[in-house]
């Protein structure tokens, strides 16, 4: 094989690791790594009945309180699919190619990501063992010393699922 050859191969070896490289996500920090007691981390599933392609898991961050902070969800190879973030009276979607999208409030924002009202303001109590009622939905709570969260929307229509499982 001549140097030219060699030399061509090294070049598109090259090109190919900075191609790569440029597609790479962060890496996210491992799961037992110490967070912050406002951070949690895991996997949700949502299923919004009636409408499939409303139907998702993922990972997810998320961080703040009910009054502010953001909800991070990530793909299963650790790329970030979306960023919501809230404050109070506003609400901004994030994701990757898109411009931001605002609203007005946080439940707002995530009946349009998700196709379903799910309550986040509820959701933060849920994960720390207090059943806030909210109407037409149910929360499991009996798991939640183990990580496990899963609330059921049963009324108004589309009924929903919501399932969180919580890094250790």
């Amino acid at each position: 094989m001549s140097w030219r050859s060699r030399l061509g191969q090294a070049a598109m070896a090259a090109w190919l690791a900075v191609l790569l490289a440029a597609c790479a996500s962060p890496p996210r920090a491992p799961a037992d790594a110490a967070v912050p007691a406002d951070v949690r981390t895991g996997r949700l599933a949502l299923a919004v009945e009636d409408q499939p392609s409303q139907s998702f898991s993922a990972g997810f961050e998320l961080r703040g309180r009910a009054e502010a902070g953001s909800l991070s969800l990530f793909n299963p190879l650790g790329g970030t699919v979306a960023v919501l973030r809230w404050q109070p009276g506003t609400a901004v979607l994030e994701s990757p190619g898109h411009a931001p999208r605002q609203f007005a409030s946080v439940d707002a924002m995530v009946q349009q990501a998700t196709g379903a009202p799910v309550p986040v303001t509820a959701l933060f109590d849920w994960l720390a063992g207090v059943n806030t009622p909210v109407p037409g939905w149910e929360a499991d709570l009996s798991s939640v010393a183990d990580g496990r969260l899963r609330a059921q929307r049963r009324s108004p229509p589309p009924q929903a699922d919501l399932r969180l499982v919580l890094d250790r």
